[in-house]
């Protein structure tokens, strides 16, 4: 029998953060809108200030998005047609998207099978002099495996460029998520670990030239008003995004440690449920601060499919992420790859999915969603029998 709605699990829950901070989030809305300045401003400038210091980065630049995070990336190291870049097949669109949006070649490698990021072992062989930037994604919360790639971008002098979307507050080796590389770009999209009421991101760098650049590109590449220096766009940070986040981000460390406590507690019922066969758990591997921006399990025998319906059906939030590997992804079939190239990143696809996961989800709430997937797996094996 499906379940009642009163007993429905979302797969993010943003009422829950917002009802805890509300008096505080609204007196930074009207804070903002007292002071009449809402694009950039004195809001953005002390949220910069706040995520550099939080990073360990010397500078942090707001802009509109995630994705505007990795475009400034992309434009500050001036990466255009003729160019490469190399990212992991098994990825968010905008990893590949905006290094084509510069008329640039995102080149596919292919993923570690257990965290899902980039395989350092693939990245080598794709390096052509035309190589202009490698661009691994922290992907689900947890870093790449840096020191690798270090080595191979000393080697071949290619800057780093950290998509860590998904990784805010993350660390690999004591050094935090942002740090890893030339230039790290967050997105604070609501579902994100540091969430804003909207879209809003940043790009970090300890690097004063670059991130004068970024500055500069986000608002027409105007260093000053109606002079432009570069052909830059729209990609301001607005101020009461700012102004939200800052009451956010002292938060964050604590919803962090929530994240990791609501996966060590799906990791024990998975055991408890004798499900490790049927639902691959997520690896954390050492030296690193895996922060759960999703609880993504693997699911064995091809039910994947099957078993989301019966979860969505019981009013569990789930979802796919990501259903299709960048290479092929229809609008980029210009590129000319083709299935089978990049296995692994294939075979994630079609067996991976998110679980609800957030800082408010409780042990009664983890508890249903397993016993769901234990059931779905009772059913399976009776009708199989």
């Amino acid at each position: 029998m499906s379940a009642g709605l009163e007993a429905a699990v979302p797969l993010c829950d943003l009422q829950a953060q917002y009802q805890e901070l509300q008096p505080l989030l609204e007196q930074a809305v009207r804070r903002v809108l007292a002071s009449g300045q809402v694009i950039l401003g004195s809001e953005v400038a002390a949220f910069e200030h706040e995520v550099a210091c939080y990073s360990g980065t010397g500078y942090a630049v707001g802009c509109a998005s995630g994705t505007d995070a990795l475009l400034l990336a992309l434009e500050a190291l001036e990466i255009g047609p003729g160019d490469e870049v190399i990212v992991p097949a098994f990825t968010f669109f905008a990893s590949a998207s905006t290094v084509c949006r510069l008329g640039a070649q995102p080149v596919f490698a292919d993923i570690d099978p257990l965290t899902y990021n980039l395989d350092p072992h693939q990245v080598e062989g794709k390096i052509t002099p035309h190589t202009r930037a490698i661009m691994p994604v922290h992907l689900f919360g947890q870093c790449a495996d840096m020191e690798p790639l270090w080595r191979l971008a000393e080697q071949h002098d290619l800057p780093i460029i950290e998509d860590a979307a998904q990784a805010f507050g993350a660390e690999y080796q004591g050094k935090r998520a942002g740090t890893l590389g030339a230039i790290g770009c967050f997105s604070f999209y609501p579902s994100k670990i540091l969430g804003a009421a909207g879209d809003a991101g940043m790009v970090v760098t300890s690097d004063p030239e670059w991130a004068a650049r970024m500055s500069w590109l986000r608002v027409h590449g105007m260093p000053v008003k109606y002079r432009h220096k570069y052909l830059g766009w729209n990609a301001r940070l607005d101020a009461l995004q700012a102004a939200l986040l800052r009451v956010k981000l002292p938060h964050v460390d604590r919803w962090i440690e929530a994240r990791q406590a609501a996966a060590g507690r799906y990791d024990a019922l998975i055991a408890e449920h004798r499900l490790g066969r049927f639902l691959e758990r997520p690896v954390v591997v050492r030296h690193r601060r895996h922060v759960f921006n999703q609880y993504v399990v693997r699911v064995a025998d091809g039910q994947r499919d099957a078993l989301m319906r019966h979860l969505k059906t019981e009013h569990i939030g789930c979802d796919i992420y990501y259903p299709v590997p960048l290479h092929l992804q229809e609008c980029l079939a210009y590129l000319g790859h083709h299935e089978g190239e990049f296995p692994v990143s294939e075979e994630a696809c079609h067996g991976v999915l998110a679980l609800p996961l957030y800082p408010e989800l409780t042990a009664t709430q983890q508890e249903r969603v397993i016993d769901c997937c234990a059931a779905f797996l009772r059913q399976r094996t009776r009708r199989a029998a």
